[in-house]
């Protein structure tokens, strides 16, 4: 990142583990973030604070990944305790768009000029000013009828809408999509989502780091892994510890578990998408074995309950991996057939490819992570840009696909796919001996600290801050699927709508933990 951008914010940067932090007047954010992104740096997320009590002041935590290098670029902002405002700036990052309008639903930080201000997390007649994240909010009862589905609708001859959802038709996790449609073409797409919003970063405070891991491994089902792993990190930042090096393979091994289960699965969705039922059931059959293999493993179908803060709750034996490696082995081969039927379908491939295009510029604007963003060709993975655990001391390339659409992020997923076998096996090989965890008794009082992790889905964020007694004051939980969604719906125009199911499924993203 260029020094002299910096220069110009007027104080110098103050370093704090792997972020440097610089103090921003908030009349000069729209500013200071547009430079951010011309120079190449990519909006990670934003955490908002009620920090009234402790500092007398709302606050804005603004996180950006720099173009080149480890580490993060972190802007903090000082609101008015009295009335929090501050410059939008979407117009200049448009990736912060959910950001600014979940802080106002949650905390009240009004986005003064934000392009669409309306409610993104609350029902359109949930209470007014009522904001459920500051320290000072009391509790309420609320029943209120499904939201109103306000959607931008196209207009002209033969113009007509369909409405799909909240209810999915595979009884999933709801999610309202509106079509405007001429025919079967699909002019515009509005999705809304945040129907079942939990409550789960309010959930956190107050909680030791002991309990707050067993939430995180709960804010997503098939993430369970990720988001564990995620704030044990965040914690362990805080907290300085060091994590022994057979743990540190060893997750590996379990990320790139999670991921195999995943992208298997989504490989199987897909040809659900087609019709391709042969597909389907041999993708499902597949997953099952790898999911058998997780709770052999560790006891868990979803990896629930082995992380921990410090490293991992307890040791997989030597003998246990190297079984697994000759499981997998024959797993392998089972893939490869699958693969092989699904490119002999040539209707398949038609399907496939040319739908659902999701443009580079798109990628780039709305901050897309994951395999959506390496199948259009972004070389956004966490592993490589922020290496964690063991991935800096194994050999791995990481995939890219320029097709940019359906086909293309396939493709990826089955690179994936062969690369996880590839990872788990060199840590099989290289599995050095030793304890697999540190003891972390508690995180110190006022410290902040950032984890994350390449999910199956892309990088997943966690940030903490710690209250004066070590239990956790705030915690921020930025997941792929929050970055991803915006997204969907701009590679839906000019498809027809039976290749909707294909498009989403090709992006296979979480509702869970997108609405938190």
């Amino acid at each position: 990142m260029n020094t002299r951008l910096f220069d110009r914010l007027g104080a110098p940067g103050r370093p704090r583990g792997e972020a440097v932090v610089y103090a921003v007047p908030a009349a000069r954010l729209t500013e200071i973030v547009g430079l951010l992104c011309l120079g190449g740096a990519r909006f990670v997320c934003m955490t908002a604070c009620d920090e009234r009590a402790a500092r007398g002041a709302f606050a804005e935590y603004w996180l950006f990944a720099p173009p080149e290098g480890a580490g993060f670029v972190e802007l903090a902002v000082d609101l008015d305790p009295s009335d929090p405002r501050v410059p939008s700036v979407t117009e200049v990052c448009p990736a912060a768009n959910w950001a600014e309008r979940e802080a106002q639903d949650l905390l009240g930080v009004v986005p003064v000029g934000h392009p669409t201000p309306g409610r993104l997390i609350f029902n359109d007649d949930y209470p007014v000013g009522h904001f459920p994240l500051r320290k000072d909010a009391a509790r309420i009862e609320y029943k209120g009828p499904t939201r109103n589905n306000k959607a931008f609708l196209a207009e002209g001859e033969a113009v007509h809408q369909i409405p799909v959802g909240p209810i999915h038709a595979g009884i999933i996790e709801p999610g309202h999509f509106r079509f405007s449609v001429q025919g079967e073409r699909v002019l515009h797409l509005d999705a809304r989502l945040f129907y079942t919003h939990r409550g789960i970063e309010k959930a956190f405070e107050g909680k030791t780091h002991d309990l707050a891991l067993q939430i995180a491994e709960r804010v997503c089902g098939v993430c369970a892994w990720s988001h564990g792993l995620a704030f044990a990190h965040a914690a362990e930042r805080a907290a300085g510890a060091e994590v022994p090096a057979r743990a540190r393979h060893l997750r590996v091994l379990l990320g790139e578990m999670e991921r195999l289960y995943n992208h298997v699965g989504d490989v199987a969705n897909i040809c659900a998408g087609t019709g391709f039922a042969v597909g389907t059931m041999h993708g499902l059959v597949v997953k099952e074995r790898l999911q058998a293999l997780n709770e052999r493993l560790t006891g868990n179908r979803y990896l629930r309950g082995i992380v921990a803060v410090g490293g991992l709750r307890f040791d997989l034996p030597d003998a246990e991996v190297r079984a697994l490696v000759v499981e997998l082995s024959s797993v392998r081969q089972e893939f490869e057939r699958l693969v092989g039927s699904l490119w002999a379908s040539p209707a398949v491939f038609d399907r496939l490819q040319g739908t659902g295009v999701l443009r580079p510029e798109v990628v780039a604007a709305l901050g897309v992570v994951g395999p959506s963003a390496r199948a259009s060709g972004s070389a956004v993975d966490f592993r490589r840009s922020h290496p964690y655990d063991a991935y800096g001391e194994l050999p791995f390339d990481v995939a890219l696909e320029g097709g940019a659409d359906v086909l293309a992020r396939v493709r990826l997923r089955l690179t994936e796919v062969e690369q996880s076998f590839r990872l788990i096996g060199q840590v099989a090989e290289s599995l050095p001996a030793g304890p697999v965890a540190v003891p972390v008794k508690a995180l110190p009082g006022g410290v902040t600290g950032i984890g994350g992790c390449e999910s199956p889905r892309g990088e997943t964020i966690h940030w903490l801050r710690t209250a004066a007694d070590g239990t956790i004051d705030r915690l921020r939980i930025r997941s792929a699927s929050y970055m991803n969604w915006p997204a969907v719906p701009t590679t839906v125009p000019g498809n027809i709508v039976p290749d909707f199911p294909l498009i989403n499924k090709s992006f296979e993203l979480c509702y869970s933990c997108t609405d938190r």
